[in-house]
């Protein structure tokens, strides 16, 4: 059940973010109602540092403890999720959005278990994804010999009947991007800050579904 919420006057920030974060909790968005429900919490302890009231400061304290409480139910749900191989995050990336690198989505599903990666993307066309069989073929095997030198191995296959575009690792992570990885625009030039940083570079619109599966296998 969602905490009700309320905070003093003043701490406007914190009245955002936990009236956000009640909202998400109410409708069943738990990992971003997590999230804001800490930041708010942070924010609330930061008032009752320069708070000298004594009954404000118990009611601060008492009003903290409740979110708190709620914050930890929620992390431990979504905990059971994990474990019980049930977890979907979702993802909506908005157009020109920029924060959304491929280490920043991916990087939290990667540990020491993952020896393999499958990455599935039926179609390619534009000329940086490799335009014509033959160029994609170069450009794949080059890739290929620069894994080879870090200890990596890649394999290609091509199909001409998939149709879904995923990214399967062998610890039980499968995450679907609407576009592919074919997510970002051209960056402005060649000295932009996108242009070496994707956390920099502008995307296009497209959404990001995360899942953890026990029945993950390699097709």
């Amino acid at each position: 059940m969602a905490a009700s919420c309320w905070v003093p006057d003043g701490t406007a920030a914190a009245s955002t973010l936990l009236k956000r974060a009640v909202d998400l909790d109410s409708t069943s968005r738990y990992q971003e109602s997590l999230v804001c429900y800490q930041e708010g919490i942070d924010v609330l302890l930061q008032v009752l540092k320069g708070t000298k009231d004594i009954a404000k400061k118990c009611h601060l304290r008492q009003k903290i403890s409740d979110y708190m409480n709620r914050a930890e139910e929620i992390k431990k749900f979504l905990e059971q999720e994990k474990e019980d191989g049930k977890y979907h995050k979702q993802i909506k990336i908005e157009e020109n959005a920029t924060g959304f690198g491929y280490e920043s989505l991916f990087q939290q599903y990667l540990n020491a278990a993952v020896t393999e990666v499958w990455i599935e993307d039926p179609y390619i066309r534009h000329t940086h994804q490799g335009n014509g069989k033959g160029l994609q073929i170069s450009g794949l095997e080059e890739i290929r010999e620069s894994l080879s030198k870090h200890g990596i191995e890649l394999e290609i296959e091509f199909s001409s009947s998939i149709h879904d575009r995923e990214i399967r690792f062998n610890n039980g992570w499968m995450i679907k991007i609407g576009r592919g990885l074919d997510y970002f625009k051209k960056p402005q030039g060649r000295f932009a800050l996108g242009n070496c940083d994707f956390d920099l570079r502008p995307c296009h619109e497209t959404t990001v579904d995360i899942f953890h599966t026990k029945h993950t296998k390699k097709i």
